[in-house]
Formats: C-alpha cells, sequence, structure tokens
C-alpha cells in the first residue's frame, strides 16, 4: 500500500479523502508523531527502567521496537511489565498498537517519489499549487521546531562552534546541496570547515585524515543513501563526532550519532521537502554566529575586505 500525503494542518486543496497511512496523524489532520519523536518528548520523566528501554529501542531503531515485548524486554535489561508501562507512558493503548506505529513508519521510510500520492494532481491549478506549497511548508516547519530536541540543538551548535575541531559536511544526492549551504555560511564563521563528496575514489586524504578533532554534518533522508551511511559509520570507527540531521523515521545513522536533528520532509508533491531542513540548517547558522560572537563578525568583515581587494577594478 503507497504511503499518501495529506494536507498538513490545512483543508487547502481538491484531495477529499481523508489520509491514512503512515504519514497521517491520529486526528486525521497532520503526519503522525513518530515513537522516536514521542520517546524524546516524555525522556525527561523516565524512571530508570524505561530510560534503558529507550537506549535499547533508539540504539536499533525502529527494529528493537518490532520484537516480541520479552525479547524488547531481554534487550534492555528489564522486566516485560516494565516495557508495556514505557508504551503506555508514550501514549499508546498497548503494546500491539506501539508496534503498529513502527511499521507504519517502517513503511514511510521506504516510501518514495513512485509510492507516495501527492496533493497535486495533473489538474490542479497554479492557485492550488502555490496555496498548497505554503501551507504545507508552513507547517513542517513548525512541526519540526516544536518537536527538536532542544538538548541536541544546543550539543550540535557547540561541536560545530569548536574550534579545536575540523567540520566536515555532507549528504547524499539530493541532501548534498544542505551540506554546501551549512559550509557556505560555517566558513564565514570560523576556520576549518569543508565539504565533503561521498563516493569511490572522493578525496581519500579527507579518509585518511578523519579522527578525534573531526565533526561531521551528516545528511541523510529517505530513501537513506548507503554510501552517505557507510562514510558515517567509517567517520564514527575513526572516533569523529557525527552531527545527523535526517527526517522523523530516522536514517540509520541514527544508530551512532552523537546528535540527531529530526525535520519534517512532507511537500503537497510527489517529492520531498527540503523546507524544513533547510529552516533547520538556518538556524544552525543563527545560533552559531551567536556562540562564536565578536570573532565571526570579524572574521566575516575580514573576508568581505578580502573579496574586495580581489574584484575592484
Amino acid at each position: 500500500m503507497a504511503a499518501r500525503r495529506k494536507p498538513v494542518g490545512t483543508e487547502t486543496g481538491t484531495a477529499k479523502e481523508a489520509p491514512r497511512g503512515a504519514e497521517a496523524g491520529q486526528d486525521g489532520t497532520g503526519p503522525a508523531t513518530t515513537v522516536a519523536e514521542r520517546i524524546r518528548r516524555e525522556q525527561g520523566g523516565f524512571s530508570p527502567g524505561e530510560r534503558k528501554i529507550a537506549r535499547a529501542l533508539m540504539s536499533h531503531y525502529p527494529a528493537a521496537g518490532l520484537e516480541s515485548t520479552s525479547g524488547l524486554a531481554e534487550r534492555a535489561g528489564v522486566s516485560p511489565p516494565t516495557v508495556v508501562r514505557f508504551v503506555v507512558r508514550l501514549g499508546f493503548g498497548g503494546y500491539r498498537e506501539f508496534q503498529q506505529s513502527l511499521r507504519d513508519e517502517v513503511q514511510a521510510r521506504r516510501a518514495s517519489p513512485l509510492t507516495l500520492t501527492p496533493l497535486i494532481g495533473d489538474g490542479t491549478s497554479a492557485s492550488e499549487i502555490t496555496a498548497l506549497t505554503a501551507d504545507v511548508g508552513s507547517a513542517v516547519i513548525g512541526q519540526t521546531f516544536s518537536a527538536l530536541p532542544t538538548d541536541e540543538f544546543n550539543d550540535a551548535v557547540r561541536l560545530i562552534c569548536d574550534k579545536s575541531m575540523r567540520v566536515s559536511s555532507f549528504g547524499g544526492r539530493f541532501s548534498q546541496l544542505m551540506a554546501q549551504y551549512l559550509d557556505l555560511h560555517l566558513r564565514l564563521l570560523r576556520p576549518g570547515t569543508g565539504v565533503h563528496q561521498p563516493g569511490p575514489g572522493q578525496d581519500a586524504g579527507f579518509l585518511v585524515d578523519l579522527g578525534r578533532r573531526d565533526v561531521c554534518v551528516v545528511f541523510d533522508f529517505r530513501r537513506y543513501q548507503r554510501d552517505t551511511i557507510e562514510l558515517a559509520r567509517f567517520a564514527h570507527g575513526r572516533k569523529a563526532r557525527i552531527v545527523l540531521v535526517t527526517d522523523p523515521w530516522l536514517s540509520p545513522i541514527a544508530e551512532f550519532a552523537d546528535v540527531v536533528l529530526p525535520a519534517r520532509v512532507e511537500s503537497p508533491s510527489l517529492f520531498d521537502s527540503l523546507v524544513a531542513p533547510t529552516a533547520l540548517v538556518e538556524a544552525l547558522v543563527a545560533a552559531a554566529r551567536t556562540r562564536l560572537g565578536e570573532a565571526a563578525v570579524d572574521r566575516m568583515a575580514a573576508a568581505d575586505r578580502a573579496w574586495s581587494s580581489l574584484t575592484t577594478d
């Protein structure tokens, strides 16, 4: 069954059928809250046993949650009743409902332009397209920031502003644009940043030099790209810190990333959107400028002077 797009917080458009599938919220008006988002929202109130379950689940997400109650309990080192209490705390009626939510997420993770049903069809007018795009775009930005884990965001800013570390950004076929966009800003604010292109034969020196002094900002969205995942895994193995920007269904990189920043990717068309990820990158840049203070301003001024000296007639 194809995952279905839907109006996110809007009734604009020609689609009359209520949204269904992994991306529909329980009230039918917006995207579902993923299990990972629920965990981040509730984690401050977890008991020690519930924290163990959360760690076990997030380290093998979402597969660990598709095990039996006793299987997840054994993995986490807790009792099966603790697992049941955990899923109820997350807002589920029981373990079966919890697992169904994860199965829906698996379906959403595998969605592609060939399986998604868009809101924009062949008969959609230009005015409807622009209205839908505006409504969905503003909604997914709001949903991204309302669910954004503050501690994770602060950790990401701290890492990309640490001048003792080198910052390398990379992504996939489309998300590489996000890596380039982030780095174009970071290089104005601090030294020691760059963009790496994943794939065979791409800058072997980068691979050789990776180590504890590196922060890798990785962008990976569904359908998650194998070479991006493997490069991030390699960097993790070399003790580099990994900051992952991904979608709510979480790239496999989330299993070993130091920081995970999810962003919504829904759009009214066949294709996933980079609107919310772009807004998240811009928030990182704004926070980095604030944290780096006057040193960042001085560097930007120096860059302007250098550029002017090269372009003045």
